[in-house]
């Protein structure tokens, strides 16, 4: 495989370095807790090589809500990213065909690119609300398609599918026996997704999600793959094991524990990022030069230039970085042009997030030709 940066890690807040940015509106995620706000207790934890599969409690907890899915039908792994390349090296060959929608989280359109197999995209629309037609998927089918990939709740776009549509998918996925690969990672974030977790629904599916962007916990690198198919989870464990063998026993500890009590941390995240939305409808309604269609999931809103403004795009994202130290996601990041923006609106406090949609505009002003 012929590995590639990926601009929107090459051009990461953590790679240009936090101190340099003062109103961080790029991240994808909700603010990140500490390890003084977990009221832990490991210091009976051996530090060993643990379970291949995952710590089987924490395996039991993600999907006890379920009579369907049990601890055997999980697979824990480095983060979803992780999951994400588990599953299409174990799926996909330079032979195979996938069908992906865009604009996406790249690492479900670059991983599938360095394997070489040949990719459709279905691509997203903001006149559509960026709504997925189930119709265009099926069309898309060739005789070689191995794998369909979709995200929902939706990043970039904060798009959340209906169950309705979510079904037909699944339906046409079973029919031509392909996999389908739901990336669930934002179901918990701000929104709560009304429908239960897509790998319950049949044995074609796969879900993914983590600890990382609903709950604040990106740095213990926790994530996992849901699956009903044996055959299947035992080429994604072998996978697994191949590339790293286990996750690290202090991390499933630390996350296990969390677990447990992650719904009264899920109360306060949400109430911030819901305050942060309703800044973000405010700015969006004042703010005449920029367009959205507001989020159902998640917490990004993908807004855009309207098409009318006649603005240097590539100055207005120097002023906004280097003026008014303020960050957001250009297009590019999700192969769009940088008319687009991803705007996050769970990481920082309302004050900060406030003055960052104000430095925008600030920046819009000086970058209109």
């Amino acid at each position: 495989m012929l590995y590639k940066r990926m601009p929107i890690e090459k051009e990461s807040p953590e790679e240009i370095g936090y101190d340099t940015i003062q109103y961080n509106l790029s991240e994808s995620s909700v603010t990140d807790l500490k390890m003084s706000e977990l009221n832990l207790s490991l210091n009976d934890l051996s530090l060993e090589y643990i379970g291949h599969r995952g710590k089987p409690e924490l395996r039991e907890l993600i999907v006890k809500e379920y009579s369907n899915l049990d601890k055997e039908n999980v697979l824990i792994t480095n983060g979803a990213a992780g999951a994400l390349f588990i599953i299409n090296t174990s799926l996909l060959t330079a032979n195979d065909h996938l069908i992906v929608v865009r604009p996406n989280y790249a690492t479900n359109i670059e991983v599938p690119k360095t394997i070489g197999c040949s990719i459709s995209f279905i691509d997203l629309q903001f006149k559509k609300g960026w709504k997925l037609n189930p119709q265009e998927i099926e069309k898309a089918i060739q005789p070689n398609t191995k794998l369909i990939s979709i995200t929902t709740p939706h990043n970039p776009t904060g798009m959340l599918m209906a169950e309705e549509d979510i079904n037909k998918v699944i339906s046409i996925a079973e029919q031509h026996n392909i996999y389908l690969l739901i990336d669930e990672t934002y179901r918990d974030a701000c929104f709560k997704t009304p429908y239960p977790v897509t790998a319950s629904k049949s044995k074609k599916v796969i879900s993914v999600s983590s600890l990382s962007k609903a709950f604040g916990l990106p740095g213990l690198r926790i994530g996992w793959l849901i699956c009903r198919d044996e055959i299947m989870m035992e080429q994604f464990l072998a996978a697994k094991e191949m590339i790293y063998i286990s996750n690290s026993a202090l991390d499933e500890a630390v996350a296990y524990q969390f677990y447990q009590h992650k719904e009264k941390f899920a109360m306060a995240i949400n109430e911030r990022a819901l305050q942060n939305f309703n800044l973000l409808k405010e700015w969006l309604q004042k703010e005449i030069r920029m367009e959205a269609v507001l989020p159902e999931g998640g917490v990004v809103c993908f807004a855009r230039f309207k098409t009318v403004l006649q603005i240097d795009t590539e100055k207005f994202y120097s002023q906004l970085m280097n003026k008014h130290k303020t960050m957001i996601g250009p297009g590019h990041w999700f192969s769009m042009p940088d008319s687009y923006m991803r705007i996050g609106f769970g990481w920082t406090n309302d004050i900060i997030f406030k003055q960052g949609l104000q430095n925008i505009s600030s920046a819009i002003d000086e970058s209109i030709v």
